[in-house]
């Protein structure tokens, strides 16, 4: 009985667990699809996955959480554009960051944009709506904040 029980939690957390995840996406022609088929902006994340320690702790205390999920599949089409240090990454995906890093000036980790992407002779324009990064206090004000920056621009 002991184990049936076990089983069952184990079984339902990691239903909902799943349930929370969130596709991030790393190929920003997909994501401009997405983006353009669901009408809804990329929210670009700049991150050192497996060095900066603001970012982690971003991903820890908003960009994991429940409330986050919830939201981002409303709102955003998520694109994640890493720079680790100790992970290794395909080339193309290492230009699309460095191009993007450079378009938008991202000095520092994390870094969050708002865009609206179109592409347009081969060459994607950005729209920028508004940037954020590391906010304290858990997924609540950096909701707050990432709604007002996509506020005027929602149709």
């Amino acid at each position: 009985m002991k184990k049936l029980i076990l089983m069952l939690f184990l079984v339902l957390g990691s239903l909902t667990i799943h349930a929370q995840e969130l596709t991030w996406q790393t190929d920003i022609n997909k994501a401009m699809e997405i983006s353009k088929k669901s009408k809804k902006p990329l929210m670009l994340f700049f991150t050192g996955s497996d060095w900066c320690g603001w970012c982690i702790r971003l991903q820890k205390e908003v960009l994991k959480t429940p409330e986050f999920a919830k939201w981002a599949k409303d709102n955003v089409v998520l694109v994640e554009l890493d720079f680790p240090r100790r992970t290794a990454q395909q080339p193309e995906i290492q230009k699309q960051n460095m191009e993007l890093q450079q378009a938008l000036g991202v000095r520092g980790y994390p870094t969050v944009w708002f865009v609206n992407a179109t592409k347009k002779d081969g060459k994607i324009n950005l729209e920028q709506l508004g940037s954020t990064g590391y906010v304290a206090g858990g997924p609540t004000p950096w909701l707050d904040g990432a709604n007002k920056i996509l506020a005027p621009k929602k149709s």
